[in-house]
This record gives C-alpha cells, structure tokens and sequence, in this order.
C-alpha cells in the first residue's frame, strides 16, 4: 500500500503527502464502521438506518451520504474527485462536532487545489478501498492501528529531523510504558506529538485483560498540523482523550493548568531555544529553579513535576546533556531535584533510534512517592541502567530496540522497585547498578548511568594456560609456513618475468 500510494507523491514533500493520504486512511476507516453499523441496522424492521442517533450511541461516527466510501470510490475517476474528497471531509466535521472525539478542525480539506495530481487520487482512492479497515474484523486485528503507525514512521524517515516532532519510535514508546506501567487514573503528556503513547497505553492495558475505560488522557500539542494527527490516530482507535480545543503551547498556555497526573509520559523537543523563558521568569511551575531562556530542557522537566500528583510516576525522554549539564544553573536544578528524593531511575539509550537524529538520548523515570504501598521503600535510592550497547540496525541510519531488550530493561526496574511477583534485584557491571542519593551527590549530582554500573565484567577464561600456548605456537607455526609458500611464489614469478635470480 506504501508503494502504490508513494506514486501519487511528485513534486510534494512527505509534509504535505502526509496529510493526503492519511486523510483518506482515516476516511476509509470510518466508512467501514459506519457500514457495517448501517448493515445490522438494516436488518432490525423497527430501527431506522439513517437514524443518525444509532451510531452515536455505539461510538460510530456518523458519516452522511456524500461522504461514504462507495460514493467517494464511484467517482474516482472524475476530474473533480478533489473538490468531492474535501466536501466529504467537510461533511464528516460538521456532524461528528461535539465531545472528546470531536473531528471540529481536524480533517484535511485541501484535496481540490491544482497541486495534486487528480488521476492518482483516483488510482490511490481505488489502492485504499481494497483494504478493510474499519470492520469488526479488521479493528479486532488492529489493520487500521497497524497501516497508520506504519505510514507515521515513513513519513517521519522521509522528513528526517523534521519527523521525530511528531513520531516517537514504537520502541522507545513501549520501553516507556513497559516501565511505568500506566493501569488506572490520569495520564498525561505535555507535548504529545501524534498520540504514540496513548495508544500504546491503551494497548498496554488490552494486553494485560484491563480495561480501556480506566484511563483518563490529557495532552497538549503545539503544532495545528500535529494536533490534528493526534485526534485522528486517537479517533481510529475509538480513545477518548482531552488534547484541549485547539493546538496550544504548553509553556505559554498550559491547558490543563490544575491537573495533577497519575502517570506522565513524553518526548519533549530537545534543547528548544526559543520557548519563551524570558516571560515566565516568575511562573509557578519552577519550584527548583528558574530555567535558562535558551534552553527548554529542564522548563520541560519541571513542568512534568509540577503536574505530578502526589503517588505519580514520570518517564520521559531527554537529550543526554541533561544528565550532567551545569551551565545556566541547570546543574543547581538537577541538584535540587536529586535532594528532593524525585529520580526513580536513568536509562542511557542507543544512538540511532530516532528517526533524522542519530545522537543518543536518555529517559528519565520520577516518582513522587518512593514509599507508596505498591513498591518497597526506595526513599534515598535510584536505579542507573546503561543500555548504550542494545539496540539493532533496521537500516544504515536506524537502529531499534527488540522486545527482549525491552523486557530486559523493564524487568530490571521492576526488580528494583521490589514489585509484586518481579524477581530480587541484582547489580550487574556494565548494566545497572543501585545506589544512594548520597553517592550522586558526592559525584556531583551527575545522573549519568556509565559513572556508576562500572565496567562489564570480562567473559571467563576457561582455556587453560598450557592448552593454550600449544594452540598458538602451532598457529603461528602455520603463518611461518604459509609466509615460506607466498613468499617463494612471489619469487617463481618475478624470475619468469626476467628479474631477480
């Protein structure tokens, strides 16, 4: 499907392509569920298919007769398919307006403008109604879930950098959640992209027989274009989620100002310069310290603190710099945050996982209460994990986490924190490593896991020591013998060619 709909691409960039054929991904989908819905309607003598109310109540988006797939596809090969996609979407907007899964200001509508090629709108319209997307089926088996988030993660390779503003890698989403757990209550990411991990939440919870209900989401994005991705890969996926009524900058306009999270997930924008700490000098989110202005890092940090709720835990990814910067005071809000008793644990990850960016990154885990009921007492502790050697090559650029090493990692923190049914924690050279508060501070608030899970224990060696000499003497035996062949070879044929004796 990503090679046939690559051919309507031309002369757009993966910016703009995005939104054309994701658009129609979402549209296709919608008018799958509501067809379906419509079919067993249909069959009911006292229910009305057209009863707009019947859908509703199943958390069916209603979709009116001009924006049905059968209707788009049957005029595919009109020269005005663009001008019917975009009232199509319109349609869809105006009657599905109100509530958490609004669609108000959302949907793409910019199908008719001249740029786009309308012959390979028709043939890709024609690719995507030969897929079933939104069926009972096909939702049971996530095809829509799993089409989206592969298109997200092309787009975000195609538009490099650019990309990884509004895609987090699946891996480095998973290893979030994995870690932290998110099960009932609110959860919450400041800068939420296109909704990765509140879909991954959400499966997390599937996953363990849960249920879906039990998860309150709320989340802020600043870019419109991104914004609307978010409440589309929520949509497909019947979430409900708070991301405010419109695009907003959480720094400047926090939306959701008295909110005091359960669990916080996110992937801030690294070393953002230009966030407007000059204005919020006074603002109440800094109870460590002021920020620098020219750098969002720990503004971002903070600000997951300040909507933390009292039994909250955080995880969150950061540059590497953050782990040991001391330059405009951010070393003296990292100290304060460590005296504070806040650092659960630090990952150091793989260069390679981020998609435009190959320079490596690390996550950083808070908790607001290291003595709540469902872990051991870790009050004065944290937990260092250097995965910096994990992580495969899926192409020249891109490396990934594999489950296992999830699991690894995530197994570790629940041993650590002395969870219910996780295995006793073990320190393990080059790998992870348990320490007091006391030893970070002596080290300079530094929270970089290499200064302290130490070398990797060397493999054994089990060979002994007259063996091997034996084995290497003969080797290098064999190299003599060998170095004696070439060398009278060479010789043989410098004197057939007239030199040497």
């Amino acid at each position: 499907m990503w090679q046939a709909a690559d051919k309507l691409r031309g002369s757009m960039d993966a910016a703009e392509y995005k939104h054309v054929v994701l658009g129609l991904v979402f549209l296709k989908y919608i008018s799958d569920a509501f067809q379906e819905r419509f079919e067993a309607i249909r069959k009911d003598a006292d229910a009305d298919p057209e009863d707009r109310d019947e859908y509703t109540a199943e958390g069916v988006f209603w979709v009116p007769k001009e924006a049905r797939w059968p209707y788009l596809q049957s005029n595919a090969k009109q020269p005005t398919i663009g001008k019917t996609v975009d009232e199509a979407m319109e349609a869809i907007e105006r009657e599905n307006s109100s509530g958490n899964r609004s669609l108000r200001g959302v949907l793409p509508m910019n199908y008719a403008r001249p740029a786009l090629d309308k012959q390979r709108l028709g043939e890709l319209i024609d690719i995507v109604g030969t897929i079933g997307l939104g069926d009972s089926e096909n939702r049971s088996r996530d095809i829509l879930g799993r089409v989206y988030e592969y298109f997200l993660g092309q787009f975000a390779s195609a538009e490099g950098k650019k990309g990884g503003e509004f895609y987090t890698p699946r891996c480095v989403v998973r290893l979030l959640v994995e870690m932290i757990e998110p099960y009932k209550g609110r959860v919450y990411d400041p800068c939420c992209g296109s909704s990765g991990m509140f879909v991954q939440s959400e499966e997390f919870i599937r996953e363990r027989g849960g249920k879906l209900g039990d998860l309150s989401i709320y989340g802020q994005e600043s870019n419109s274009t991104t914004w609307k991705l978010a409440k589309m890969n929520l949509a497909i996926r019947g979430i409900e989620a708070n991301l405010g009524p419109q695009n907003a900058d959480t720094f400047r306009n926090d939306l959701h100002k008295d909110l005091k999270a359960d669990f916080i997930l996110a992937n801030p924008p690294f070393n953002m310069s230009d966030w407007g700490g000059e204005g919020l000098r006074e603002d109440v989110r800094w109870k460590y310290g002021v920020p620098p202005p020219r750098n969002a890092n720990y503004a971002w940090i903070e600000h997951i603190i300040h909507h933390l709720a009292p039994g909250g835990v955080a995880g969150f990814v950061m540059s590497n710099g953050s782990m040991s910067s001391n330059s405009n005071g951010e070393g003296e809000i990292r100290k304060a945050i460590v005296q504070a008793d806040l650092v659960d644990c630090m990952v150091a990850l793989p260069g390679q996982l981020f998609y435009g960016s190959q320079i490596p990154v690390c996550l950083w885990f808070l908790s607001r209460d290291k003595r709540n009921g469902r872990c051991r007492d870790r009050h004065g502790e944290m937990l260092f994990i250097d995965a910096r050697k994990m992580g495969h090559l899926v192409d020249r650029t891109h490396r990934e986490l594999s489950s296992e090493e999830i699991a690894k990692i995530a197994a570790t923190y629940h041993a650590w924190r002395g969870e219910v049914g996780s295995l006793r924690h073990v320190d393990q050279s080059g790998f992870c490593r348990s320490c007091a508060v006391t030893e970070v501070e002596e080290n300079g608030f530094v929270l970089t896991p290499g200064t302290y899970v130490g070398a990797e224990d060397a493999a054994p060696d089990i060979e002994p020591f007259p063996e091997r000499m034996r084995r290497l003497t003969k080797a290098l035996e064999d190299e003599y013998t060998e170095s004696a062949s070439l060398e009278n070879a060479i010789r043989n044929n410098m004197r057939e060619l007239g030199y040497g004796k």
